[in-house]
């Protein structure tokens, strides 16, 4: 595994973050379908603010077929979005866009992770993005897996002892890797 010093990391690259278990707490068997239940991980704000002054280009790439189910509409989901991004913006952060697949996993959208969708859309807002020169950080499989497909650079976030091979790197949270990333020097 390569050291991240090893890497020309700079405004010439692109960050993308899953949301749910990287930035915000993932509920166990459910969804956040209100702002109420959003609840940033700690010290994921503060991750993303550094990660501004590195890259580019922040988006958010999320699977969300909890709409698909009926559990919550996307206007539901734009206000959780707006919340997430205004808040941000309260210490002078942002997410240059937020993707959403509201498909639910059997639908095999080509929208939904690990298939390629979201990331080629931020490719048509934002033309100037290299995948050769992105990273896909995610706490799933899927994540991972569309990441390598683009042939992005991947960061697993662990919550647990177990990591991913197949990424090619594993952190404990968002703010673990940034810390990491930016004492690359």
């Amino acid at each position: 595994m390569k050291n991240w010093g090893d890497y020309k990391i700079d405004k010439s690259w692109s960050l993308f973050l899953d949301r749910d278990g990287v930035i915000n707490e993932k509920l166990d068997n459910d969804y956040v379908k209100k702002v109420e239940e959003f609840r940033f991980i700690e010290g994921s704000k503060e991750a993303i603010l550094d990660f501004n002054n590195l890259f580019k280009r922040t988006v958010v790439v999320t699977n969300q077929q909890g709409i698909a189910k009926g559990l919550m509409t996307e206007k539901d989901l734009n206000i959780v979005h707006n919340y997430m991004l205004d808040e941000l913006k309260e210490i002078g952060a942002k997410l240059d866009k937020v993707y959403f697949c509201p498909d639910l996993a059997a639908a095999n959208a080509p929208c939904r992770k690990p298939n390629t969708g979201m990331a080629l859309e931020a490719k048509k807002d934002f033309p100037e993005i290299d995948f050769e020169k992105s990273i896909m950080v995610g706490d799933s499989l899927s994540d991972i897996q569309m990441g390598k497909k683009m042939g992005m650079l991947t960061v697993y976030i662990k919550h647990s002892q177990s990591s991913i091979d197949l990424a090619d790197y594993n952190y404990p949270t968002l703010f673990d890797f940034a810390k990491d990333l930016l004492s690359r020097d």
